[in-house]
């Protein structure tokens, strides 16, 4: 049974994933609560290089742009990061089963609430 499992993983590696909506709206909250903090994708990377989770500039644009998935562990230092919850930065559904694509104005209450 575990060579069944080794087997498919190794057959799932070789596909690529596509990036979902949640994953797409997820990257853009990322990048929106960086910029509404006044973070540099560098600043970034180096807090969570900091808080234990080594992440590149590059890395940090790539998962903004959903060029790169974003793992749970980078979520979380992200938003360790940003001083948010990892749930602030995943996709708040809709009674239509809609993603929220704006989440700018939520991060400029809570950097005006911690600068404050």
């Amino acid at each position: 049974m575990a060579a069944d499992f080794e087997l498919q993983l190794s057959v799932m590696a070789t596909y690529p994933i596509k990036i979902g909506p949640a994953g797409i709206c997820a990257a853009r909250n990322i990048g929106d609560a960086r910029v509404a903090f006044r973070f540099t994708q560098r600043q970034l990377a180096v807090r969570c290089t900091a808080l234990g989770r080594p992440m590149a500039n590059i890395a940090v644009s790539r998962t903004e742009h959903g060029r790169r998935r974003c793992d749970v562990d980078h979520l979380v230092a992200i938003a360790a990061a940003l001083w948010v919850s990892p749930s602030a930065l995943l996709p708040q559904w809709a009674a239509h089963g809609a993603v929220s694509h704006s989440v700018a104005p939520t991060f400029n209450r809570m950097q005006e609430a911690h600068i404050g």
